[in-house]
């Protein structure tokens, strides 16, 4: 998933895949890859999220190294948020899933 944002990040403008809104589409995308690597690696989320926001940031970077895009500020804060939000819900499924398995 995080190759497939990668690559919707930083390939030409045409191959990029339009589902929705722009802004509810990076945040979900980063939302995702945190949940999943947050359920993944539920003893390491301060490190899921350091690794999601370096991400976030570091492909908007990128983004500047292309021709036709172009990072821009507020796009990486909507990944970030999207990416905080992914691993708050893993952490809350996590504890969720530990409370279940020790009291039963």
């Amino acid at each position: 998933m995080l190759l497939a944002i990668a690559f919707a990040t930083l390939s030409p403008i045409g191959l990029r895949p339009h589902v929705g809104d722009v802004s509810n589409e990076r945040f979900l995308a980063f939302a995702a890859v945190a949940l999943l690597f947050g359920v993944a690696y539920p003893r390491h989320l301060w490190l899921v999220t350091f690794m999601v926001g370096s991400v976030a940031v570091g492909l908007e970077v990128l983004q500047h190294l292309t021709p036709d895009r172009h990072g821009r500020i507020p796009d990486a804060l909507v990944k970030l948020a999207g990416g905080f939000a992914g691993a708050g819900l893993a952490y809350v499924f996590s504890g969720t899933i530990r409370k279940i398995s020790s009291s039963g």
